[in-house]
């Protein structure tokens, strides 16, 4: 890890020791110096520099009145709205849109004086597991010139992994803060569903989708979090009740009870490196004095299947929108309203997001429903219940973000499955709608690829997840 923990750069700056426009001018080099990379949109260079000067003039002015993000640099993955700025989903379809209000959870970062540097690339409309947009080409992760950087989150998790900003907002809505962040070796977290405003977010799957932070420190995550979070009158389903005070992280009064499933260990599609990776943090845990106990899990194999069924017929709804009449891309050469919205939908959207809306359409349409979607939401309440029972007799679920670590860019491509099956480990979190995080764990003994740990927690358990989170960072990391 490079970055210091936020609260050790802000009293740095606020001292003096640290040149705020010096350290904005850092970043912005870093992101010229990884240009290649493919990780940023675009780059807010010229507002934030003069955004800088003005939390400089107002920290000498005024230091009582500096907000709780002072001088927090934080890219934004392109899904989520910035007032006056573009945002385009990283699809053609919506090539040049400029949103007209900022997402909540942006409001609440710019209130607290957070700096926004720029949008960064990612999988179009949030739907893959590799970040190889058709528009905007793959990012490519830090570890090499080859691998991939993960999904959909894929830019913001490599922005943070190259130091070009101190964090980012990212999406998951089956893993995709997550497992990009297990590729690159950073800290991924996506809280209960509802816990952030969902508002300012472009749809995937609306009751899967939650915003997320990458970072490198876990308290980062847990202060991100609390800024954040709160009820919010232009989403229904954001939670009512006040934010807690996430980020103070405290010490432990006891070890955690932690279960992890069976049916993982002796998965076929987990990497026999990371099982080992696995298992040994695991018994780290052990050590400390947790009790690490496995359990039974029936329904690993439904995870996948019963989350595509659902995120597609959700994806289908939602990306109805996008018509080429009244915003985003219109095709130049319709005669007609049919065609203005049949070509405007065929030009304008990539293979992967066609792939999932025809799915989508195909699941919900007269003669399927019953059988695909209805059984699947039934399928997706055992799975919560299942889920929320282990919880009675654990405080976490553990298991590896990912079954195997970062592949060769292209690798998956042909096969979309095999794409989907990336999620495996992710999925759960996102249809029970609870917290969870993934921490660097090591790397692969082989490849010497970053890989992560993941644990779940109950639903608004969000701060006994990152107080333990935090714990296990500091000892093992």
């Amino acid at each position: 890890m490079n970055q210091v923990p936020y609260h050790i750069l802000r009293s740095k700056l606020i001292n003096g020791e640290v040149s705020l426009s010096n350290l904005v001018q850092s970043y912005l080099n870093r992101i010229e110096e990884t240009r290649h990379q493919n990780i940023y949109l675009e780059v807010y260079q010229e507002e934030i520099l003069e955004k800088a000067k003005q939390l400089e003039d107002k920290l000498a002015q005024a230091p009582q009145s500096i907000g709780r993000l002072f001088g927090m640099v934080i890219s934004l993955k392109d899904v989520i709205c910035y007032k006056n700025h573009q945002v385009t989903a990283g699809s053609k379809i919506l090539d040049g849109f400029q949103s007209l209000f900022s997402a909540t959870a942006v409001e609440k970062l710019l209130a607290e004086d957070a700096l926004i540097i720029g949008r960064v690339n990612c999988d179009e409309f949030a739907m893959g597991s590799a970040n190889e947009n058709p528009w905007h080409g793959p990012v490519i992760n830090g570890i090499g010139t080859n691998r991939v950087a993960g999904g959909s989150s894929g830019g913001s998790a490599v922005s943070v992994q190259m130091n070009t900003c101190f964090a980012s907002l990212g999406s998951d809505t089956g893993g995709s803060v997550r497992q990009p962040a297990s590729f690159c070796g950073i800290t991924g977290f996506k809280p209960s569903y509802g816990r952030i405003s969902r508002h300012g977010l472009i749809a995937y799957g609306s009751s899967f989708d939650q915003i997320g932070t990458l970072t490198h420190h876990v308290e980062d995550a847990a202060l991100l979090l609390e800024i954040m979070s709160g009820p919010d009158e232009f989403d229904s389903t954001a939670i009512p009740s006040s934010p807690e005070s996430y980020g103070k992280i405290s010490p432990l009064a006891k070890m955690p009870k932690i279960a992890y499933f069976n049916s993982i260990i002796n998965h076929p599609r987990l990497d026999p490196f990371v099982k080992k990776n696995f298992i040994g943090f695991l018994e780290k845990i052990k050590s400390e004095g947790a009790t690490v106990e496995a359990v039974d899990f029936d329904y690993l194999d439904l995870l996948v299947p019963t989350y595509y069924i659902l995120t597609t017929a959700e994806a289908s709804s939602n990306l109805s929108r996008y018509d080429g009449v009244r915003f985003g891309y219109r095709t130049p050469e319709a005669q007609s309203l049919e065609e203005t919205i049949t070509k405007s939908r065929t030009e304008g959207f990539g293979k992967e997001v066609k792939r999932r809306i025809m799915l989508g359409t195909f699941v919900l349409s007269s003669g399927y429903f019953d059988a695909y979607f209805v059984k699947a939401q039934k399928v997706r309440q055992i799975i919560k219940s299942a889920t929320e029972n282990i919880f009675l007799n654990y405080d976490f679920i553990a298991m590896p973000t990912t079954p195997a670590p970062a592949w060769e860019i292209g690798e998956k491509t042909s096969d979309p499955i095999e794409n989907f099956l990336a999620d495996i480990f992710t999925v759960q979190a996102n249809l029970a709608g609870i917290p969870a995080i993934s921490i660097p764990s090591g790397v692969h003994e082989e490849s010497s690829l970053p890989l992560g740990f993941q644990l779940m927690g109950p639903r608004f358990k969000e701060t006994q997840l990152l107080n333990f989170s935090a714990f296990l960072q500091h000892k093992f990391l």
